[in-house]
Order: structure tokens, then C-alpha cells, then sequence
């Protein structure tokens, strides 16, 4: 039998700028107003496909957590090795699993390092030279916008025929760069513009989310719903104006409490107890509000040992990004979308030891690749919607992911 491979987490004193001492790029991040976790080099990775695949994730994970032998003096959720996980949305599409051979968090103020290895810790260098964003152009993705709007419209349709309740549908965009793309430039605009969202990078899918589908930590549950949407004018006056007709807005209320309904029924078989608010709140964001209601739940005392792999195999796909019923709008976005959405409204986050962890819904996003990258954008679509006005929503969340590539 092999020896085991030492894993060390310390404390390394106050809070660090983490997205500056990412040091390669292939960086992993999931990172909110300064705090979470960044990554970097590759411990061991594989990937995940089929119905069973966070189940397999699962097992992958243990049979590597069998190789190590950890020393934590900090002992905190996120701390010890770590799995960073970028889920596809689709059973039939490649789910991603990094452990990272570095690993350097913050929260509270503290800060620590994890390293896998017998070498002494790693030292940090610290920030690195910002370089000039390289030139885009873009192309349409799979479909046109005039296409997608037809889409929408036969979505619309299906939902006046009584076929469905709600269904999510997403398009894409293609760019090109004069230049190699490096995400860690990427990540440090989208958390200088968007400090409240969650800023994450796992095997070249990078993004800013505002949607936190599940942090599990020491038992208690908690879910970030979003659904309902408006594009911010950039008027205190007017958008406080804007988001008060968000909250009224029947179309985004509808919208919202499928979304709100989906997750709570997921959760309330691991629950002993679940919160879910009478009514949501708007969260502001830089260029768009949403209607949010964040869902909690303590989980059950029973001699079933639950952890993330086994509240997400429930909880994904919710009607945030799929619809209502889901077995229905997942075979009507195969139908209308035309496109593979890959890791896109997928779980992504990190896992750690105890089977705690943090992952969010992979939105406002996109696959880099080389000098390429697509990105993607998605809308919930009910009887009250109308095509023009969703291809106006999509095209405000293509913006956080085109401004952070191109500022300097």
C-alpha cells in the first residue's frame, strides 16, 4: 500500500487579496466581496457524465480522500483538501473535478493555506501585473436573435396550450480575441463591478453568479433563489422606481415562485424544519435587479449521513434554470434551445472533507478556451412574457461577462 500523501492547512494571518495571487492561468475561484477560496495546480482531476454522476463524484472523491493524511490546525468549513466542482447541466455532458494541489482561503478577517505534499508551504507572491485586454469580435451563436425569439414565442405558446408551466431558455455568443485569454484578468474585473455576486473559475468556466444554489456548513442549509429579472437604468430615482415594479410585476412573481417552490420541495426531505419567506426581496445588482428569497433548512438527524453530492442529485435541475414541470422543460429546451449548454446552469463551488460546502448556479458565464470563448445567457419564460423583452434580458446578462472582458 502506497504511503499516504500529506495535506497541511494553516493559518497565514490577515486577510489576503486572493484573486491577486493566483499565479497561473488556469486559476480555480469561488470568491465573494474578498472572501472564499482560490486554487491553483492539479492534484487530481477527472470527470463525471451519466444519471448517477454526483453519486460518482461522490465516490471519486472519497476514494481520494482515502489517500491523504490531513494535518488542520484551522479547522473551519473549507478548510483540509478540497474539490472544486463544475456540474453540467445535462446527465448526457462532462461534469468537471479538480483538487487542487493549492488552496488559499479567507473569511472572518483570517486567512489560511492548504498544500498537498511534502514540500514546506508554499510561498505567495502576491499581486500580479495587470496586462491589456485583448480586442474582441463576436458572432451569433447557435441561433440568431431573431430565431431565439421565435423560439420564445413557441415556449409561449406551449404555456397558453397548457403543455407547461414555466420553461427556462438560454442562447449563446461566440468571441474571439487577437490574444491568448487569461481568466485570472477576467475574475478581477468581475469582483471590482460585481462585489455581491460569486466569482468562480473551474477548468476554464468563469463567471460572476448571483444565484447561490446550495451552502451546506455544519448542518444548516441555505439556498439563494432568483428569478424575475429588470434591467437597471443607472438612475437611483428611476430604478427605484424599476424595482418597485419588479415586485409587482405578475409575470416575475409567477416566475419567482415556481422557482422558490422548486427548491423548497427538493430540500424538505433532508430538513427536520425549512424557512421559506412569504415574500421575496430585489437584489440590486450593477446592471440588473432580480426578485430573490433565500430558502433555509436545518437538516435531519438520521442514521443517513447527508451531504452536498446527495442534496444536489435532488436539488438540480431547479426551475431557475430548467422550468415547471421539470421532466417537460428539460425535453422542450432540448426541442427549442438547439444548443449543448455544457457546465452552463450547472452546480459550481467547492466540496470539502466533511462532505460540507458552498456551490452556486453557473450563470453569467462563459467557456474560455484558448483566444475563444462563448458565453452564455438564459431567461425564464411564463405566460406573461414576451419575446422582444426577453431578448432585451439576455442581452443584459451577456454585459457583466463583455465588460469584464474587455476593461483594462
Amino acid at each position: 500500500m502506497p504511503p499516504l500523501i500529506p495535506v497541511t492547512s494553516a493559518r497565514i494571518g490577515d486577510h489576503l487579496p486572493l484573486l491577486q495571487l493566483l499565479p497561473d492561468a488556469e486559476p480555480l475561484s469561488w470568491v465573494r466581496r474578498g472572501e472564499g477560496l482560490v486554487g491553483w495546480g492539479v492534484h487530481a482531476t477527472t470527470t463525471v457524465t451519466g444519471k448517477n454522476r454526483f453519486r460518482d463524484a461522490r465516490e471519486w472523491w472519497h476514494q481520494q480522500l482515502g489517500t491523504f493524511s490531513i494535518t488542520d490546525t484551522v479547522h473551519s468549513s473549507g478548510t483540509g483538501p478540497l474539490l472544486f466542482s463544475s456540474f453540467s447541466f445535462s446527465q448526457e455532458e462532462e461534469s468537471v473535478l479538480v483538487i487542487p494541489k493549492v488552496i488559499v482561503g479567507n473569511r472572518g478577517g483570517q486567512s489560511w493555506i492548504t498544500w498537498i505534499g511534502q514540500n514546506p508551504q508554499p510561498v505567495l507572491l502576491g499581486e500580479i501585473d495587470s496586462t491589456s485586454a485583448p480586442k474582441y469580435s463576436w458572432r451569433n451563436g447557435t441561433l440568431t436573435p431573431e430565431v431565439w425569439q421565435e423560439r420564445v414565442a413557441e415556449a409561449i405558446a406551449a404555456i397558453a396550450a397548457g403543455q407547461i408551466d414555466k420553461v427556462v431558455l438560454a442562447r449563446d455568443l461566440n468571441g474571439t480575441a487577437d490574444s491568448q485569454i487569461d481568466p485570472r484578468q477576467i475574475l478581477r474585473n468581475l469582483e471590482e463591478e460585481y462585489p455581491s455576486t460569486w466569482c468562480f473559475s473551474v477548468a476554464g468556466l468563469i463567471g460572476a453568479t448571483p444565484e447561490l444554489l446550495l451552502r451546506l456548513n455544519r448542518s444548516m442549509v441555505t439556498s439563494r433563489v432568483l428569478a424575475g429579472t429588470i434591467t437597471r437604468t443607472g438612475d437611483d430615482e428611476k430604478d427605484l422606481a424599476l424595482a418597485g415594479s419588479l415586485a409587482r410585476s405578475s409575470k416575475d412573481l409567477e416566475e419567482h415562485e415556481y422557482a422558490v417552490r422548486s427548491v423548497a420541495e427538493s430540500l424538505a426531505p433532508f430538513c427536520s424544519s425549512t424557512n421559506v419567506p412569504d415574500s421575496p426581496f430585489v437584489l440590486h445588482l450593477a446592471n440588473v435587479m432580480h426578485l430573490a428569497t433565500d430558502v433555509t433548512g436545518a437538516l435531519a438527524e438520521t442514521s443517513q449521513h447527508f451531504d452536498v453530492f446527495s442534496i444536489l442529485e435532488k436539488l438540480h435541475p431547479s426551475a431557475a434554470v430548467c422550468g415547471t414541470p421539470t421532466d417537460i422543460a428539460t425535453k422542450v429546451i432540448s426541442t427549442l434551445e438547439g444548443m449543448a449548454r455544457g457546465r452552463y446552469a450547472g452546480p459550481v463551488g467547492w466540496i470539502d472533507a466533511r462532505g460540507d460546502g458552498e456551490l452556486g448556479i453557473a450563470l453569467r458565464c462563459g467557456q474560455v478556451e484558448g483566444n475563444k470563448i462563448r458565453l452564455y445567457a438564459g431567461c425564464g419564460i411564463v405566460s406573461g412574457s414576451d419575446p422582444v423583452r426577453e431578448l432585451d434580458e439576455s442581452q443584459a446578462k451577456f454585459a457583466p461577462m463583455m465588460s469584464a472582458l474587455t476593461k483594462t
